[in-house]
């Protein structure tokens, strides 16, 4: 891929999204990347899966403002959906006096467009009791609370929603020819995140800058290109300090990150393992040989300093032991915590002393003795100058395939340790992921300073996403309140743990017997 194009920040701009369509993908000569992922069998349970869900979702966001008996529109707006897949499309969000207005422009036969004018007309006047007024080119309702106005027309051979305040300032940017005639790229994003978390408060947890990326199909696999644009410069980045003494081979993945003291500085998630100073660092890997084989390591200025202040919080701060359905018991040894009664894993975290540093390292399985060296390469990326991220792995080795689920394995034991659902594996999503899985290769993401204030991004997947990722997206589809994405199970009942015999600070107690032996 080529360098990313500078991308000036566009006034009043919040998100533009442009989809170039199902149908064009299908038709490039680099089209396996897509339609190996999303043309199988159990790719098209999955997409009828999620489009079902999808249809159901305004009913559900807009419940309170949706007059009585109207119904969700689901069996309206299921058609359409259909559309977003095979059709390209274009949808803005900008910042307008009064309000943000938003506009949805997709390219679609007559057919299709006289089918989207009925069941979006047939949805708003169930919903608002309102009339629409018919257009030269469409039609028109207006409503009596903002967003006031909702307007439905035709240009050319597209069709155009906008919704916002009268009068639309948007009404006259979707689809100007010379904004899609060039495109080949397949999906062309640009987000100000900071802006959207703005209208959309739970999207702050993401913690993201301004973004452009573009996608497209390369080679049998999914290039990304794009950049993020900081509010403030990034610090000097500091020397890689790479854990050599504790990494071991086989690898199926790796994950090194600097620059991100302050990024974790901001994060409330971290909880108890929240450390002062935040580290600048941080390296994460995981093993071929057993599916718990993960690990990961950061530097910090002194080991024993930083596992005591870990030991501590973990003491203080004990809002964590509600989360697990068995609570482990936390034993801090030499140069050590132990996390005891987990099933299956044997989680911990050591103070580690190397020749280039010191770190706080940490898994969920013993580590293995040193064997063969590192690869050669794997250093030689990280003495590129810029480098802030860099992952790479064997995606099909990292996810598995059932009944020997590397990364899947993990994630529903920590699902299940937590009190969270577990992914359902006769759901669509587990059985796509299942199929699509083995045929995933090697995945590589790099993110470069290439500016004080800007990061470039490149990734090149077979699958587009990493394992991780894609573990995340199918639980999130299978969510039982998706769009939203709420795991969590109701809280088991147990007896309160009863206090130390002895000094020292508490610990949460000890699994039965019972729980032990398993």
């Amino acid at each position: 891929m080529g360098a990313a194009a500078n991308v000036p920040a566009q006034p009043g701009l919040i998100a533009r999204i442009h989809f170039l369509g199902g149908e064009r993908i299908a038709a490039d000569p680099n089209h396996w990347a897509f339609t190996n992922e999303f043309a199988s069998p159990p790719a098209r349970a999955l997409e009828a899966h999620l489009l079902d869900k999808l249809a159901r979702v305004p009913g559900v966001w807009f419940r309170s403002k949706i007059a009585a008996g109207s119904g969700d529109g689901a069996a309206q707006l299921r058609p359409l959906l259909d559309d977003l897949l095979s059709s390209e499309w274009i949808f803005e969000i900008r910042d307008a006096p009064a309000s943000p207005e938003y506009a949805l422009a997709i390219r679609l036969n007559e057919t299709r467009a006289r089918l989207w004018s009925q069941n979006l007309r047939e949805v708003l006047e169930a919903w608002t009791k309102l009339s629409v007024q018919k257009t030269a080119d469409g039609w028109r309702l207006k409503k009596h609370e903002p967003p006031d106005l909702i307007q439905f027309h035709r240009a050319a051979e597209w069709v155009v929603v906008d919704v916002g305040q009268e009068p639309l300032s948007l009404d006259q940017t979707l689809p100007p020819a010379a904004k899609v005639a060039a495109e080949t790229n397949w999906l062309v994003a640009d987000l100000d995140w900071p802006r959207l978390a703005q209208l959309f408060p739970k999207l702050k947890v993401f913690d993201l800058p301004r973004i452009h990326l573009a996608v497209a199909g390369r080679d049998q696999n999914l290039d990304f290109i794009g950049q993020l644009f900081l509010s403030a410069p990034l610090a000097p980045l500091g020397s890689w300090q790479l854990p050599t003494n504790v990494l071991r081979q086989p690898l199926i993945s790796f994950t090194a990150a600097r620059g991100i003291g302050s990024w974790l500085a901001r994060q409330s998630w971290l909880g108890p393992a929240r450390l002062e100073p935040p580290p600048d660092q941080a390296f994460i890997w995981a093993l071929a040989q057993i599916p718990f084989q993960t690990y990961a390591a950061v530097p910090v200025p002194d080991a024993d300093a930083a596992l005591a202040q870990l030991d501590r919080n973990l003491a203080a701060d004990t809002r964590w032991e509600s989360r697990f359905l068995h609570l482990p018991e936390v034993v801090m040894t030499n140069r050590e915590i132990e996390f005891r009664n987990v099933p299956f894993v044997a989680p911990f975290v050591q103070a580690v002393r190397a020749a280039n540093g010191q770190f706080l390292f940490g898994g969920f399985f013993p580590n293995p003795p040193p064997s063969s060296p590192l690869p050669a390469g794997l250093l030689q990326e990280l003495s590129r100058p810029g480098l802030v991220y860099y992952h790479w792995e064997v995606t099909g080795v990292r996810l598995g395939k059932a009944p020997h689920l590397q990364l899947l394995q993990l994630s529903q034991l920590l699902l299940m340790l937590t009190q969270h659902r577990q992914l359902d594996a006769q759901s669509p999503a587990f059985q796509w992921l299942n199929d699509i899985g083995p045929t995933l290769g090697i995945t590589v993401t790099e993110i470069t300073q290439t500016g004080p204030a800007e990061l470039t991004f490149k990734r090149r997947a077979p699958g587009g996403l990493t394992a991780v990722e894609l573990v995340a997206l199918v639980n999130w589809i299978e969510a039982p309140n998706f769009p939203g994405c709420d795991l969590r199970l109701p809280e088991p009942r147990r007896p309160r743990p009863h206090p130390p015999l002895s000094g020292g600070p508490a610990r949460p107690a000890a699994a039965s017997p019972a729980v032990q032996a398993k």
